[in-house]
């Protein structure tokens, strides 16, 4: 097995999909001085692609994750069929709509078109590789790369390989995503759903039972969030925090003196009616009047402002320790 291109060897990349996910792994694949091949067949797809890379490009450059002065709209192709976007590309990721269906029909052609030492990284964000690659003659070498919104800033990649996959192809992928700034972290078993979008959804799961049964408001629940845990979040996980949290004997400390709270916290949990259109009706409403008329964009703004202080705050070569 293995025989795949090292991660320095990979110096353009054909990228399937260029929406939200996809835009943004174009302008951090750039900012990393390759060359884009993008598909994308939605009407309008290179004026977006272009406007979100040159929005982008000033916030990596500030996070060196780009140079300024780098000229990148030379290295950007556009191409009308997945075949001419994966010529000469030494790596592919696919971020196509969320979809069994569409994925594996998509995997299923990229398995006939690519040459077989170059991986496949999709960006789904849910489904597990063994099903999309199931059946393929190179299967080994697709693999799991599913990033964070906004692509381009936030640093984390869960990185991983289906039944199938071969090894050394997620070894390199995790070399790869580093070598663009990233963090990857390798994710040791398929789970639906992966590491972070588990977690975040059995936090909004709380969130939504605590607002659906009237113990807080939307924008309460989102305050006790943003000033309380999350703070250290950022900084050091979840474990970590319970770790300095117990006293001086760390997480060996704090397990025996907090299990049984948070057992019992367990014990009152469940399921809130999400799929009630007249509960998310009510999210809705409670979201717009936090919100008090500023738009989705004007806070999108605020959010990557603040997300490069904290990252330059945090310092790229402290991401990742405990």
């Amino acid at each position: 097995m293995g025989g795949f291109r090292g991660h320095q060897a990979i110096g353009t990349v054909a990228a399937i999909g260029g929406g939200v996910i996809g835009g943004g792994w174009v302008a951090a694949f750039l900012g990393s001085g390759r060359a884009v091949r993008l598909h994308d067949p939605a009407p309008g797809a290179e004026a977006r692609t272009r406007a979100h890379v040159t929005q982008a490009w000033p916030q990596m450059a500030a996070l060196e994750l780009a140079r300024a002065d780098d000229d990148w709209a030379g290295r950007l192709s556009f191409h009308e069929t997945v075949e001419d976007a994966i010529e000469g590309a030494d790596f592919v990721q696919e971020s196509t709509p969320e979809r069994s269906d569409v994925k594996r029909a998509l995997f299923a052609e990229l398995d006939r078109l690519v040459p077989a030492d170059v991986l496949v990284g999709s960006s789904t964000s849910s489904l597990p590789i063994s099903d999309l690659q199931a059946g393929l003659s190179t299967a080994a070498r697709f693999v799991l790369g599913h990033p964070f919104n906004p692509v381009h800033l936030i640093p984390l990649v869960e990185v991983g390989g289906g039944d199938a996959t071969d090894p050394a192809a997620v070894d390199t992928a995790l070399a790869f995503y580093a070598a663009l700034g990233k963090e990857p972290v390798r994710l040791n078993r398929e789970v639906f759903g992966h590491i972070g979008n588990r977690l975040t959804s059995a936090m909004f799961r709380e969130a939504v039972r605590l607002v659906a049964e009237g113990y807080a408001s939307v924008e309460d629940v989102d305050r006790a969030i943003r000033f309380g845990p999350a703070l250290k979040w950022a900084i050091q996980g979840q474990f970590t925090t319970f770790h300095t949290s117990g006293g001086a004997g760390g997480l060996a400390e704090f397990l025996p003196k907090f299990v049984p709270g948070i057992l019992k916290r367990w014990e009152t949990m469940a399921d809130p009616p999400l799929g009630d259109p007249a509960l998310q009706a009510e999210l809705v409403r409670q979201m717009e009047a936090a919100t008090d008329g500023r738009s989705v964009e004007e806070i999108a703004r605020r959010q990557d402002a603040l997300l490069m202080a904290m990252l330059a705050l945090m310092g790229r070569d402290q991401a990742g320790q405990p």
